[in-house]
């Protein structure tokens, strides 16, 4: 019967996966996930699963027994005028999925290779290992076929033990108990750097379209790594670290140097993130408007110089916008026709969001490489 329950739960999971495949565009634009981003599992609504339930109804009559008259309709009161919808029902079905197993299926979706880390990975995590035994310890890790082997030893030793009648009787000191040692793991361990342009052109409608893609940048890497840390840069004509919730609610009303972004993200990297010991991953988003050509010049060569080299990708996302110039990609694709790419392909990776259905193909455009 468990076995039975269990390839039922199975087989429910994989008709989930398969709706929610199904309809991963429309889930990829949905904003209210992200407000259950502390938490390991989301509540996705999938429709036209109809689970099988018991329903029950008034059996007090037997069948044709009741009041009415010859030809009368079945089921509601009335003279019969009243029409039903022609439109097909649609049953909702809300399930918990995990963050990991949503990162799972898009990558099935997506086609996304898995990220091969790379990195001495200095950073460790300590874990408990059980590994030993030893004589004291509390009543939840005491060890019996242990403690039962030191009774029979000592009561064989001293003649007590009876073939014929064969009771152990542990004392206090037969008692073993399970030990551990501690145990450094080597993680792989990622930083990621989210740039974005908060000046005039960029308004409320951009910062939700940027809101939504680092969200699910933030969910495959966390699939990818076992330990994840984000900074937030914000610039106009200068650029600060800021914290997430910022990040994503400042505005300003100025003009953009994007240098200045990248110039405090090289310092960042300098400072804390190693690219020996680190995974980087640089993304940038902005409508594409920059102060002039000559810090377009900047950008070029401090992506040249400083970002690309220690960084495993640099994703530079143009979100659409109607005050913007949108010419921002067109200077990284002159500066970096290959995309500076190396063995493993390209570093420099753009991709353009004009709505929330262009997340899909951005995801992809970022992660396909495997990078």
């Amino acid at each position: 019967m468990v076995n039975k329950i269990e390839q039922d739960h199975q087989r429910f999971r994989q008709i989930v996966r398969g709706k929610i495949r199904k309809d991963l565009r429309r889930f990829l634009s949905r904003g209210e996930f992200i407000g259950r981003e502390g938490k390991k599992a989301i509540a996705i609504p999938v429709h036209d699963i109809d689970l099988p339930t018991f329903r029950y109804g008034d059996n007090s009559g037997g069948v044709g027994m009741g009041e009415g008259e010859e030809g009368q309709p079945v089921g509601q009161p009335g003279d019969g005028a009243q029409h039903g919808g022609e439109q097909e029902g649609r049953h909702i079905t809300e399930v918990d999925v995990t963050l990991e197993e949503l990162a799972d299926i898009l990558a099935e979706e997506l086609e996304l290779p898995r990220i091969k880390p790379r990195g001495q990975h200095r950073v460790t995590t300590v874990r408990d290992k059980y590994s030993g035994i030893r004589p004291v310890g509390p009543a939840s890790l005491r060890h019996f076929k242990r403690s039962y082997r030191e009774a029979l030893k000592r009561q064989l030793a001293s003649g007590d033990y009876d073939p014929e009648n064969p009771i152990i009787i542990p004392v206090r000191d037969d008692l073993r108990y399970r030990s551990w040692n501690e145990v450094k793991k080597p993680q792989s361990n990622a930083a990621i750097v989210y740039m974005m342009d908060v000046s005039g052109s960029m308004g409320d409608e951009q910062k939700e379209l940027v809101r939504l893609e680092a969200f699910w940048i933030d969910t495959w890497l966390r699939r990818n790594y076992e330990g994840i840390e984000s900074r937030y840069v914000v610039h106009d004509v200068r650029a600060a670290e800021v914290d997430k919730k910022t990040f994503f609610s400042l505005r300003e009303d100025g003009g953009t140097r994007i240098s200045s972004a990248f110039t405090l993200c090289r310092d960042l990297l300098r400072e804390h993130y190693d690219p020996s010991d680190w995974n980087i991953y640089l993304f940038h988003f902005s409508d594409g408007d920059n102060s002039s050509e000559s810090d377009n010049k900047a950008c070029v060569g401090l992506l040249q110089d400083h970002l690309l080299p220690g960084s495993n990708m640099f994703g530079y996302c143009q979100v659409a916008s109607a005050y913007g110039s949108g010419s921002f990609i067109n200077v990284l694709g002159e500066a970096f026709p290959d995309g500076a790419a190396d063995e493993d392909g390209p570093r420099l990776i753009t991709s353009r969001v004009n709505g929330r259905d262009d997340i899909h193909d951005s995801l992809r455009t970022f992660f396909k490489q495997g990078r």
